[in-house]
Order: structure tokens, then sequence, then C-alpha cells
């Protein structure tokens, strides 16, 4: 089983549809591990995409990013990593396929909707940014039966 991260971003907040979007992971047989809401610090942000440094849309993707608070979650499923970016689409949205999280939700390259790990190295960084071994639950269906 393969874990990664998904962030629902401000935009995603703010339109109030992070049920929606939950959902659509949901669906496709990911399983929801671990789940929080918080609003990032602009020192949290950069740190989070300190990769991106330097570049033109840096400055701007950290205003965004700490604009509203955001949702953090874990998913977990075979390949949860392709599996998610599949459901979310390409990065900006306006040459996102249709059906996916990006077309209907975001409009265009920053304002996309969702972030997402783009590999096994990202999504162990990206969840450990976020979330406490703690915080992360492994459950099976047997678990949530009623006696």
């Amino acid at each position: 089983m393969q874990r990664t991260l998904i962030l629902a971003k401000p935009d995603t907040v703010c339109k109030h549809v992070v049920g929606a979007v939950t959902t659509k992971f949901e669906q496709v047989g990911l399983v929801l591990r671990a789940m929080k809401m918080l609003r990032l610090s602009a020192k949290q942000a950069e740190e989070f995409y300190k990769e991106h440094l330097g570049k033109p849309f840096y400055g701007p993707l950290i205003k965004f990013m700490t604009s509203a608070p955001i949702v953090a979650m874990v998913w977990e499923g075979e390949n949860a990593i392709a599996v998610a970016r599949s459901v979310m689409g390409a990065t900006n949205s306006t040459e996102a396929a249709i059906g996916t999280i990006r077309r209907h939700y975001g409009t265009d390259n920053r304002y996309n909707a969702v972030h997402g790990s783009d590999s096994l190295t990202s999504a162990l960084r990206e969840i450990n940014f976020f979330f406490k071994p703690e915080e992360i639950y492994t459950y099976n269906d047997n678990d949530c039966k009623r006696d």
C-alpha cells in the first residue's frame, strides 16, 4: 500500500467543496488515514514550497496558500500517488481533463483546488511535514462494525 498527501487549497475551502473533493478520492478506492484543517503561516508555506524558491510564481503561491485555511489529508491505496494525481488532473485547471477535481473546481495554474504528492519521496516528506505518526490511523473495515 502507498500513501500520498493531498491538500485542499484555500480556494477549495472558501468554495465549501472540501467534502466533494474528498468524495472523489473515496470513489476511486483510496482510504482516508488522516485529516486536519489549518492555516499555514508564511514560514510554514515557505518551508513546504522551498523547492520553488526563486521561481516567478513562488511569492504569489505563498500569498495564496496563506490566504485562508487548507485541509491536509493522507490517503492510502494501491498506487495511491498515481491514482490521486489522475483524479486531480493537470496542474493547470484549464488543461485538466473533464471530470477531474482541478477542471471542476480550479480556475487556473495557481487556483487549482488541490495539491498532491508527485513521488514516493515527496509523499514521505509532505506527510511528515503535516502529520505526526500518531495522527495517521490504520484500521480495517472490521474495526468499524457494530456488535
